[in-house]
């Protein structure tokens, strides 16, 4: 096997932090959140605790990724502090919903967007095998997934360079949203209608088109709720992790990547949302017939970003919006390909997934990891069921976040000597702080969405019995790493 060798700067870290957080969920989830609290105020104090939170966790995984540089990251993580089977159980429900599952949603929302401005591409054309229908929409999808991941196998240079130009346009983008936004301060605007009685806030029920107004107590509970689509808009920061042993200095990039890259992204997505209470109203008419009737809760197919670029653009909106969601997608979904076979790879060679993952080819890149999930990811997209998945699987991130939070406290304890070139900030606060707040949100999910929170622990608890089929095929060396 050949020796991997460090080709990402800090820049490549900032601009894989920040491109694999950035795809299609800060244009649209603000509708849904605002049907869930009815205020703006609460829904910004969402996106303002999704950064805190996300925030809190790079700081404490710098730590981890600093004392552990290897391909895997997090899966190296948790072997490290609590041994094979955790990690295992990781890395299988990161391989069957998490990773595969972003990565074919994302591909999904990249051919429905692009089928906006290619109206061929969408779900109704398509064909029939058997029973079974397989739209264009779906196939274009499947064709981006191994696009990228044909390109990844040729080195990790282009993919670098795709991934630059994408999630700098993609900045650049968001960046002039906020400018019109802002612009718009001087005019006419609804930042004082929608900020009228900040601390009100409501429930809005889709059956009765009526809104039940929330209790303190109820706005806590809803927020829980709501907060997942934050958190899922900033998810995948810690792929970067993934790529340690690609990384010049990472002792030093790693850490310092993570917080600048999350850190940017958590100010575009605060101020995005700004920028959409100015332009819009937040409280629509579910009856109106115009983006300014509609409002954000009523956003047509929640497009958020398109109706706030609509007193501008007219109908030339939704291509502009098009294009920015089409280049977004491909950018995030570039940086998820490229991040995940490195984790499947790091499995491989622990003896914890298919051998061949682990093999790497004349380019020095798994190739054969990234066909693995590149089939898997393609297969998901034909199910249909990747929106589901993606509920399964937010849930399920969130556990494994706090489980690695944890590792970092067993590791200060087990390995107390052991080299650390970056200490996680504000510990044990920080660190704590985190694991009590997600803690309390997956408790929430737990009562409130039930259905999806207890299907994304069964796709947990599923890789304990297939762990034990994989060990049988360890030699005695990697038996004394338990």
């Amino acid at each position: 096997m050949s020796k991997i060798e460090p080709r990402l700067n800090l820049m490549d870290v900032i601009m894989l932090v920040s491109g694999s957080m950035i795809g299609s969920g800060i244009f649209i989830v603000s509708a849904d959140m605002m049907r869930t609290l009815g205020s703006p105020f609460w829904v910004l104090m969402c996106w303002l605790l999704s950064g805190i939170i996300t925030l809190f966790a790079a700081l404490s995984y710098g730590e981890l990724a600093a004392m552990m540089p290897e391909a895997g990251g997090q899966f190296i993580f948790l072997k490290r502090a609590f041994g094979n089977l955790t990690a295992f159980v990781y890395g299988w429900t990161v391989f069957l919903v998490i990773q595969t599952g972003v990565i074919a949603a994302v591909a999904v929302a990249f051919a429905k967007y692009l089928g906006v401005l290619m109206p061929a591409i969408s779900q109704e054309n398509g064909f029939h095998i058997g029973t079974f229908f397989i739209s264009v929409s779906q196939l274009v999808a499947i064709v981006s997934i191994i696009f990228l991941t044909a390109i990844h196998t040729q080195g990790i240079k282009n993919g670098r360079s795709i991934q630059r130009v994408f999630t700098i346009s993609k900045l650049l983008a968001l960046f002039g949203l906020i400018i019109l936004g802002f612009v718009s301060l001087g005019s006419e605007n609804h930042l004082a209608e929608n900020f009228n009685d900040p601390f009100f806030a409501s429930k809005y029920d889709p059956e009765t088109q009526q809104s039940t107004p929330l209790n303190w107590l109820s706005i806590l509970m809803f927020s829980g709720t709501a907060l997942i689509g934050a958190l899922f808009s900033s998810d995948a920061w810690n792929n970067v992790t993934f790529l340690s042993a690609e990384i010049k200095n990472p002792q030093r990039n790693l850490p310092l990547g993570l917080s600048i890259g999350v850190f940017i992204v958590t100010i575009i997505y605060i101020l995005a949302n700004v920028a959409y209470f100015i332009l819009l109203p937040a409280l629509g008419d579910p009856n109106g017939t115009s983006p300014q009737e509609l409002g954000i809760m009523f956003a047509e197919n929640d497009r958020v970003a398109t109706a706030a670029l609509y007193s501008f653009f007219g109908n030339t909106s939704i291509y502009i919006m098009a294009i920015l969601i089409v280049v977004s997608t491909f950018g995030c979904n570039n940086g998820l390909i490229l991040a995940g076979s490195r984790l499947f790879q790091s499995m491989a060679t622990n003896n914890l997934f298919f051998k061949q993952a682990g093999q790497v080819n004349k380019f020095n890149v798994p190739a054969k990891s990234l066909w693995i999930q590149c089939l898997w990811a393609s297969l998901l997209c034909l199910t249909g069921s990747y929106g589901q998945l993606l509920a399964y699987a937010t849930f399920s991130s969130l556990v494994f976040y706090i489980v690695t939070i944890i590792a970092l406290f067993v590791l200060r304890k087990k390995e107390p000597d052991t080299l650390r070139p970056y200490k996680a900030w504000g510990y044990p606060i920080i660190p704590m702080l985190y694991i009590i707040i997600t803690s309390l949100i997956c408790l929430d999910l737990l009562i409130f969405d039930p259905k999806n929170s207890i299907l994304g622990v069964v796709i947990i608890l599923l890789g304990i019995p297939v762990y034990f089929l994989f060990s049988k095929k360890q030699d005695p060396a990697s038996e004394s790493s338990k």
